[in-house]
């Protein structure tokens, strides 16, 4: 197989997995050889606390981690490269443009 040979994709979807798993938010961390992607769902309310050591305020945002992504870092550019392009479009078909903090809204 050659590098320049067109690669055909038989992605083969478990049925367990088509609907997915719902997300509010995602961390993103890695190391020296793999990026991790943590998709998180709130597990409460956001609630302000104050830190009992500093007296600062602080929101507390409480959440689950739903799934998690480990990929190559060769793959992180093509990642982002696809969710660039696949936002440009949902932006033209909805009109929509995203804004704000939606943990807050």
């Amino acid at each position: 197989m050659t590098d320049d040979a067109p690669r055909q994709f038989e992605i083969d979807l478990p049925p367990e997995l088509i609907g997915g798993a719902y997300a509010d938010f995602a961390n993103v961390w890695h190391t020296p050889n793999v990026f991790v992607m943590d998709f998180l769902t709130l597990a409460q309310p956001v609630s302000e606390q104050i830190d009992p050591e500093t007296g600062e305020s602080r929101t507390v945002v409480p959440a689950r981690v739903v799934s998690r992504i480990r990929i190559p870092p060769e793959q992180v550019f093509e990642l982002a490269k696809a969710l660039t392009q696949q936002l440009e479009f949902w932006e033209q078909e909805t009109g929509r443009r995203q804004s704000g903090d939606p943990l807050l809204d």
